[in-house]
């Protein structure tokens, strides 16, 4: 494995390309009602802070992406909604001028044929040196852990303090970031919302959504809740903040 990593600033003919990375994801998270905001908006406002990996044998070719970008929030802050907090932070920090004092990382992604083989931890290993090189001490992020889906009820908090014999966590996706320097910080209880007509919930995950209560979606880090009276299900994702010191 021989990467390169760039910024978007440096390579902006690799913007076009960074959307055919989004089948790794869940579908129903494709419809995040921020999405249009964060990637219309806020990530080509911030082209240094959106890092893209090629291998050098193909280098015209995306095999893994990390967005993040700087926010207004006071260093020791963790808004219980972190995913859409920052985005919306990040959006009115825009249309105001207000300028960010940390920095927080929204999203990794790894080309499918990519995942397996040490690339996430390529990409936090980059955030890290691309926010201390812009000068900033810290790296926030609102972790999505791997295998949470795994187990939908049980309570986030509890499944982050989760460790290994050697004291790392059991999680994969928390490992990574605690090998790079990271430290779980605390749980943001309403990291991301979905709210969507029942009949979208079918469209995205092919399950009836008839009845009332929770629903257990694979993918879903938790149930989604079913309301028919309305017409609605909704669904309240928590993550794990990690916090990174850079300096």
């Amino acid at each position: 494995m021989d990467l390169q990593v760039a910024s978007v600033a440096e390579r902006p003919d690799l913007a076009p390309l960074l959307d055919s990375l989004l089948d790794t994801w869940p579908r129903f998270l494709h419809h995040h009602p921020l999405s249009t905001l964060f990637y219309s908006s806020v990530a080509p406002r911030h082209p240094g802070f959106c890092l893209v990996a090629v291998d050098r044998s193909a280098p015209d070719r995306p095999v893994a992406k990390a967005y993040s970008f700087p926010v207004s929030w006071h260093p020791g802050s963790l808004p219980p909604d972190g995913h859409d907090a920052a985005i919306m932070t990040a959006a009115g920090d825009l249309l105001d001028g207000r300028v960010g004092h940390l920095v927080v990382g929204v999203e990794v992604t790894v080309a499918a044929e990519w995942q397996g083989r040490g690339v996430s931890r390529v990409m936090v290993d980059a955030m890290r040196a691309n926010a201390a090189r812009h000068g900033f001490g810290s790296l926030l992020i609102p972790v999505r852990p791997t295998h949470k889906h795994e187990e939908p009820d049980v309570p986030l908090a509890a499944y982050a303090a989760r460790t290994r014999p050697d004291g790392l966590p059991l999680d994969p996706w928390l490992r990574t970031h605690a090998r790079a320097g990271g430290r779980i910080v605390g749980v943001a209880p309403t990291s991301m919302t979905l709210t969507a007509p029942l009949a979208d919930w079918r469209e995205w995950t092919g399950l009836p959504f008839d009845t009332p209560g929770p629903v257990r979606v694979p993918e879903a880090l938790v149930p989604v809740w079913c309301d028919p009276a309305q017409d609605t299900a909704v669904y309240v994702e928590p993550n794990v903040w990690v916090r990174h010191l850079l300096r």
